[in-house]
């Protein structure tokens, strides 16, 4: 029996260490935390200092009891859970789980890196559980809990049962709504800009292009078309001639290895990854992937973190690995160092770097996933170009002037590529270099302008926020952590409140009307100096520099009274810059069942109501609600008229009776549009069963007819109805993405179908209840959703 247990996080990482530690080692994963706050109350006793009240998470009980069987035999305990805030809390509570009498063999150990190195490093410097990072933890899910659970249900009855109120994601929410008011309250300005093509010193071979940049030596502002005209009208009279000729040796500094925030940034950039998809791909290279003979292993460091910083070690592996490949020039001069960010809530560990340099993308590819060979191929080649020399360009600024006027050109010369043999940053200025002056001029050089190019242009809005620019104003603006970035961008995603639109984040009008009410209501809570100044409190609890109860007593004193305020009358100002074309009264914005609509003030005096959709410039344009659509079928429950109507699960074949009837109707559309009811449609169904080749039927379930095969019970296969080219009934066929598994517990997920649609389920129901929801890739494949 092993001497030793080690607590970890996940079963992945469960087997890699297993793998190093040999047999008197046994290795055990809680899955993630093992305790929280109650899902159905508070679960916050605010009257005695905040405690809260953990209860052991629904599922979790059989890993507690496996544990506390290991620990009564174990002569040392290890817990080993991921080295950041939640990893130690999470060590915290198995440690009051496994009892006071395991508390003098239990150790805190850290694992920086899943290899044989790391984990020996990790077992041979065991600590005592830090308990100010634990406190840190705790406070950060205590202040989430007071304002969602307590502001969360005022959303509710102006809007609808369920809507949820964040602490920090509610304020992404109103970076995201406020930048969108910035660009609908943009006014475009019109100005122009002038090129000239000179011919020097009357060689065809010497022409240069240069722009208008100044007039009597100041910045000239060309605004409207006369204006342009008046200057062209100069120009035609002006002799030109070079006046300035300034050349000097420019530097373009190797990017600094990744640190969270830099390498979400960077993968939505370079790979259009989501930052969820990023973390959850990272954190498998962390865990250790299995490499053939050589086994499991990590192949990053730990990947959260807000360090640049790396060990000498791993700074000599990548020199030697540079000198050898590209040569002793190629080398970095000297250490780079990163500018002092406002933050460093990790900064205990490295930054993300590949575990070997000598493990090259190429060497492990086979091994990999495409997504995962893409993102550590990122890692490694960021790192390794971190260890190398600068670029250097020769670039040269040539003046060329007539008259008043001042026209300019500036290029530059790849002169040594340094880190750009290997890597260029993701960022689209980074990849852009001015256009190359390739011959030597010398000023009162003779310039002849052999044309001039004026050119229309409008001043543009602010753009939209990408998941690399919000993570990017997150970090600068000191809200949210390393650890939080993904989950509060794909919460305001999963919340409906923002969607992505050509890869830009856009609210919805969900949640614009939430952010609306929010802000109204807690405009200092939402706030974003408000929101950072509590992150420094949260970093000084990790700290020890003050007390996590000090931290949330001080936040309870300024939120206590807002909430009560809005507790007794919750502002909901919604209006509209509309009248209701009924009764002339206003109109505002309800929110029901299907969405967001605009609806009279003076309900239920006026019962108008209309949809509506947002223009350009973010005014409200009413729209006429859809007639439902005639069929001519008749319904076999009161006589009426079937029809098709639009409802929030879709289009739906329900009676016109409604709600007196409520007979609903499966239907397909043939090749003329034409809707059929699916009862009646009885033909042998041409397409074989996929699963055995045999045919298929029409059968009658509880939700409705489907497609089984006529084998069954031999052959279980089971589709959904759909209508091929000619408008038969046949099989829905569905590409299904087989390679899903669940975070939770690693088992596969699978697609399933509920009232609300299809969604990935794990397998290990019910003892696993994950569900994810899913989104069509281009080829057709079915995933799980980012």
């Amino acid at each position: 029996m092993a001497k030793n247990l080690v607590i970890v996080e996940s079963p992945a990482k469960a087997k890699t260490i297993e793998k190093y530690l040999g047999r008197s080692f046994k290795v055990l994963a809680s899955v993630g935390h093992v305790k929280d706050l109650p899902s159905n109350k508070l679960g916050v006793d605010i009257e005695n200092g905040f405690q809260p009240e953990y209860i052991t998470i629904r599922g979790k009980k059989k890993v507690l009891d496996d544990l506390k069987k290991e620990a009564q035999t174990a002569e040392k305990i290890f817990l080993a859970p991921d080295p950041d805030r939640e990893g130690e809390a999470i060590a915290w509570h198995i440690a009051g789980e496994l009892g006071k009498k395991n508390m003098e063999k239990i150790k805190r150990v850290y694992f920086n890196e899943i290899t044989k190195k790391g984990i020996q490093d990790g077992i041979e410097s065991p600590v005592d559980i830090n308990m100010d990072m634990a406190m840190a933890q705790q406070s950060r899910r205590v202040l989430d809990r007071l304002v969602g659970y307590l502001v969360s249900p005022l959303l509710w009855k102006p809007l609808k049962f369920g809507l949820s109120a964040g602490r920090v994601q509610s304020v992404a929410l109103r970076l995201i709504c406020e930048r969108e008011e910035e660009i609908e309250k943009f006014k475009p300005e019109e100005y122009w800009t002038i090129d000239g093509m000179f011919l020097l010193d009357n060689d065809e071979n010497r022409k240069l292009k240069a722009r208008l940049e100044k007039k009597d030596g100041k910045k000239i502002k060309v605004g409207k078309k006369e204006e342009a005209d008046k200057v062209l009208a100069d120009l035609k009279k002006a002799a030109f001639s070079v006046t300035d000729v300034a050349r000097k040796t420019v530097m373009q500094k190797a990017p600094l290895p990744f640190s969270t925030s830099m390498l979400q940034q960077e993968a939505s950039r370079k790979l259009g990854y989501s930052a969820k998809r990023t973390m959850m791909t990272a954190q498998k290279l962390y865990e250790g992937m299995d490499l053939g003979s050589q086994g499991p292993m990590g192949l990053i460091t730990y990947m959260r973190t807000d360090s640049v910083r790396i060990s000498d070690e791993a700074a000599k592996e990548a020199a030697d690995y540079i000198k050898k490949e590209f040569g002793s020039d190629f080398l970095t001069k000297g250490m780079r160092k990163a500018k002092e960010a406002k933050v460093k809530a990790q900064d205990a560990h490295e930054a993300i770097r590949p575990t070997a340099v000598e493990r090259t993308p190429q060497s492990v590819e086979k091994f990999l996933s495409a997504e995962q060979y893409k993102l550590y191929k990122l890692i490694w080649e960021r790192f390794v170009a971190s260890q190398m020399a600068d670029a250097e360009y020769d670039q040269s600024t040539i003046t060329i002037t007539g008259g008043a006027y001042e026209f300019k050109a500036q290029g530059k010369i790849l002169k040594f590529p340094g880190f750009r043999q290997l890597y260029i940053e993701g960022d689209e200025e980074a990849q852009k270099d001015a256009e190359a002056i390739l011959f030597d001029i010398k000023e009162n050089t003779p310039a002849k302008p052999e044309s001039f190019d004026p050119k229309q242009n409008f001043t543009q809005p602010p753009a939209r926020y990408t998941e690399a620019s919000i993570i990017k104003t997150l970090e600068q603006e000191g809200i949210g952590r390393p650890s939080t970035y993904a989950s509060i961008i794909s919460t305001i995603q999963e919340r409906e409140y923002v969607e992505i639109m050509e890869k830009k984040l856009r609210p919805t009008e969900l949640g614009r009307i939430v952010n609306r009410l929010l802000v109204s209501n807690f405009p200092s809570i939402f706030e974003i100096k408000f929101t950072a100044g509590l992150e420094n409190d949260l970093d000084k609890v990790a700290e020890g520099a003050v007390k996590w109860d000090e931290v949330l007593d001080e936040f309870f004193k300024s939120f206590k009274p807002v909430l009560a305020v809005a507790e007794k009358q919750f502002s909901v100002n919604l209006t509209l810059d509309s009248d209701c074309p009924k009764c002339g009264g206003g109109l505002v914005i309800k929110y029901g069942r299907n969405g967001s609509f605009a609806a009279c003030s003076k309900y239920p005096e006026c019962d108008f109501s209309s949809d509506y959709e947002r223009q350009e410039d973010g005014t409200i344009k009413l729209i006429e609600k859809p007639k439902n659509e005639s069929t001519g079928i008749v319904c076999d429950k009161c006589g009426k008229e079937m029809v098709l109507k639009k409802s929030r699960f879709g289009e739906m074949l329900a009676c016109s009776g409604y709600p007196e009837c409520k007979n609903i109707k499966q239907y397909v559309r043939d090749e003329e549009g034409k809707v059929k009811l699916v009862e009646e449609m009885t033909a042998e169904i041409e397409t074989p069963c996929p699963k055995c080749g045999g045919k298929l039927a029409v059968k009658k379930g509880k939700r409705g007819n489907f497609i089984a095969c006529s084998g069954y019970p031999e052959c279980s296969f089971t589709a959904n109805i759909t209508t091929d080219a000619k408008g038969n009934i046949s099989p829905e066929i569905l590409k299904v993405d087989e390679n899903v598994k669940c975070e939770k517990c690693g088992s596969p997920m699978a697609l399933k179908k509920g009232p609300r649609g299809r969604f990935f389920a794990c397998t290990a129901y019910p003892k696993c209840k994950n569900a994810k929801p899913i989104q069509t890739l281009e080829d057709g494949t079915i995933t799980v959703k980012e």
